[in-house]
């Protein structure tokens, strides 16, 4: 497939009709190419994106956390996003990227796992939701190439027949990989990947913590994120969302314990910074 910037510059004809290169070019018009550190301006269209998404597994379930900050090229475009999506009530997809393509495809799902619910009159099994969300990404694949509406979500379910939580991620084209202990996307999430191995050989695997000790190793990740990567808002100025899945369902991270977690994380920073001086 030849992109925008192909037909705009005069390269090999594009297999689209009349409509669809007056359509192409309109959007080239629209989506022109910015420099790094320069601001959008009246009339530009700019895809907003969130980042960063964490999925480890603990000893009751899966814990999903994201922080709050998208970005739009070097802009900080909203600091409150919701990054954790409940798609039923016992599936959860953290999305990073593109976070209008990502909102409107948890939307779809949710309605799709809905719908199957009333018409069947039973749940979709798990392989049926994970092979849904790969639909929604392959499906996604054109706009990707486009160079906007590209997302990778982690989607998150606790399966009765295992009696555990299970975290599947993603490739751009749809296809599927469930990981063992824990799951991360977004720019972030390329920065703290070798943390995950050096946490899990040096205390324990996040399947034998408990939801308090998981919440916490997944604060510093995220503070270590936040502190390599500009798009990464950490949880200093706005507490990170987090939500969890166990036999009994989706269990929303309250703020009180939110907060507890990050007073001990800062605690355990400040008697380290203490015993090193």
């Amino acid at each position: 497939m030849h992109d925008i910037q192909d037909y705009r510059a005069g390269g090999r004809s594009l297999p689209w009709p009349p409509s669809a290169r007056r359509f192409a070019d309109l959007v080239g018009d629209l989506v022109p190419s910015l420099p790094p550190g320069s601001s959008p301006t009246a009339g530009e269209v700019v895809d907003t994106h969130g980042t960063t998404v964490i999925a480890v597994k603990y000893n009751e379930g899966v814990l999903n956390l994201g922080d709050r900050r998208a970005t739009a090229n070097m802009a900080v475009m909203f600091d409150r996003a919701e990054k954790v999506i409940t798609l039923d009530d016992y599936t959860l997809m953290a999305i990073s990227g593109s976070f209008a393509r990502g909102m409107e495809i948890a939307r779809y799902l949710q309605h799709a796992f809905k719908y199957y619910r009333r018409t069947e009159m039973q749940e979709m099994s798990l392989e049926g939701k994970i092979s849904e969300v790969s639909r929604a990404i392959a499906g996604n694949l054109p706009m990707a190439l486009q160079g906007i509406g590209a997302f990778l979500p982690i989607t998150s379910a606790y399966d009765p027949k295992t009696n555990e939580g299970r975290i599947f991620f993603y490739d751009g084209m749809g296809a599927r990989f469930e990981t063992a202990e824990f799951g991360a996307a977004g720019s972030g999430s390329e920065r703290i990947r070798g943390a995950f191995d050096y946490i899990i050989r040096t205390r324990k695997p996040f399947r034998a913590m408990t939801l308090a000790e998981a919440l916490r190793e997944c604060l510093i990740l995220l503070d270590i994120a936040a502190d390599l990567d500009a798009a990464t808002g950490g949880f200093t100025k706005v507490l990170p969302i987090a939500r969890a899945i166990t036999r009994e369902g989706i269990v929303d991270i309250g703020i009180d314990v939110m907060r507890q977690a990050v007073a001990e994380v800062a605690e355990g920073g400040r008697r380290r910074a203490e015993g090193e001086a």
